[in-house]
């Protein structure tokens, strides 16, 4: 797969979704309760974070158990992670930042991947290294859509993924500008939720939120 394929896999596939949803997974067994929660929802496409040693455990859980998740791995640092994530058999890798040795073996894998940028610099390299779509990250920290849009005149070929301080009242907006394809965020997800055991009410915020955003784009 070449580099513009991957690319356009990983831009069509967020595309469709949307809203992908950041799952920090702190104990093994809320990772596929968490999945089909979400997927019932209408959320299929999900990143699990590298964030907690259960974190892989849980994507292959995920992938076992929820058939109809599609599931990529977040928060990769450095070539071990990405080499981590590309053996478990995700569909994607996405990582906060993006450091020279990442890109070049992020270049080199099969696996699609967005890199972490915040900066006109930052999209450049990225830029060099063949990813024209980013994770746009922290996004409302790092400037929010005024920065977005200036980063639009000088890379008028790169498309986002904003991530950081999105939620609810804010994702149609995001979601609004030409150059954003999807938007990341916890909110679908909360911590408080997830340690009750409350699959319920999130699939309810999914649902809320999915049909906020269909009509949003009417």
């Amino acid at each position: 797969m070449t580099a513009t394929s991957k690319q356009e896999k990983l831009a069509t596939l967020f595309r469709q979704a949307r809203v992908i949803p950041v799952l920090t997974i702190e104990r093994l067994e809320d990772a596929a309760p968490l999945a089909r929660a979400l997927v019932a929802g209408g959320v299929h496409t999900m990143e699990v974070t590298l964030r907690t040693p259960v974190a892989i455990d849980a994507a292959k859980a995920i992938i076992a158990e929820v058939p109809d998740a599609i599931v990529g791995i977040g928060t990769i640092l450095n070539a071990d992670d990405l080499a981590r994530a590309h053996a478990l058999g995700v569909q994607f890798g996405i990582s906060p930042g993006a450091t020279p040795d990442l890109l070049k073996a992020a270049a080199a894998s099969a696996l699609p991947f967005a890199p972490g940028i915040a900066t006109a610099s930052e999209l450049m390299q990225a830029l060099a290294h063949g990813f024209d779509f980013v994770k746009f990250f922290p996004a409302e920290q790092s400037g929010g859509i005024k920065a977005l849009r200036a980063l639009a005149g000088p890379f008028p070929s790169a498309r986002f993924c904003p991530t950081g301080g999105i939620g609810e009242a804010n994702a149609a907006i995001w979601l609004a500008e030409p150059n954003v394809l999807a938007v990341g965020g916890s909110w679908l997800c909360p911590a408080d939720d997830v340690r009750s055991s409350n699959w319920a009410g999130i699939t309810a915020m999914c649902e809320r939120t999915m049909k906020s955003l269909k009509a949003a784009s009417r």
